[in-house]
């Protein structure tokens, strides 16, 4: 190897190096950027919680009941009002020109084993007129299709038959999607048995495409933001629609 050589070799791998390091370096920044917004939306679940419970007593014309995670908290939103529930509790009201009550029974990290568990009994105490489902994403990372479509059964088994139930998002990661593939497909199956609407949460979220994902997150990049959760709303729509519709003609 002639010294020229030698150098351009040297060179080349100072480069590498270098940039490898710069890469480590803006990989910590981001990683530590991730962890702190995921810190500062935990220290809001209590005050999520609270809004909503605020809520269980008002008075309304229509009762809705919500059952799910942390996204039917509206956790990474900047008001729970800019939720998915909270958008479309806001649709109702305009909608139906009356009042709504609206009970959120959802609880932060449920899985479908704890909404199965801590949601299902207090839903038997309403008779709602509206019902949303949207359950199971965190199952994905330790996911188990018997006991997951187990207790899926167990929660849909117990809905009101004009209950409205979401399949989970996209979550673009190549083994969690193959994990949201079975348990979309054991979403479907069984509400196609109970005679239940899906709402296609994971259809619509998955044209969003990956950059506008990414721009529709939170900062700890796992909950939707008030963008987010528009687009989370806008599955559930045309199923609240015709729900209401169906409300109004039962009624007259």
């Amino acid at each position: 190897m002639t010294q020229r050589t030698s150098l351009a070799f040297l060179s080349g791998v100072g480069t590498t190096l270098a940039a490898a390091s710069g890469a480590f370096a803006l990989y910590r920044h981001f990683a530590g950027q991730q962890r702190a917004a995921a810190h500062d939306l935990n220290e809001k679940l209590p005050v999520h919680s609270a809004w909503w419970r605020s809520r269980y007593d008002k008075k309304g014309a229509l009762l809705y009941v919500a059952l799910g995670d942390s996204a039917a908290q509206g956790i990474g939103a900047s008001s729970p009002a800019r939720s998915y529930v909270g958008r479309l509790s806001a649709g109702i009201r305009r909608a139906t020109h009356s009042s709504l009550r609206m009970v959120n029974l959802s609880v932060s990290g449920s899985t479908t084993w704890l909404c199965r568990k801590d949601q299902l009994p207090k839903l038997a105490e309403y008779d709602p007129d509206i019902v949303t489902v949207a359950i199971g994403a965190n199952d994905i990372i330790d996911f188990k299709a018997e006991s997951f479509e187990k207790n899926i059964r167990a929660i849909y088994s117990a809905l009101p038959s004009h209950a409205i139930v979401a399949d989970l998002p996209t979550m673009w990661l190549p083994d969690r999607e193959k994990k949201v593939a079975e348990a979309n497909a054991i979403v479907h199956r069984v509400a196609g048995e109970l005679g239940l609407t899906v709402a296609p949460l994971y259809e619509t979220t998955r044209r969003q495409g990956l950059l506008r994902t990414f721009r529709n997150s939170a900062g700890d990049l796992f909950h939707p933001n008030d963008l987010g959760y528009r687009v989370w709303a806008s599955a559930f729509e045309p199923a609240i629609a015709d729900r209401l519709a169906q409300i109004a003609a039962e009624r007259a």
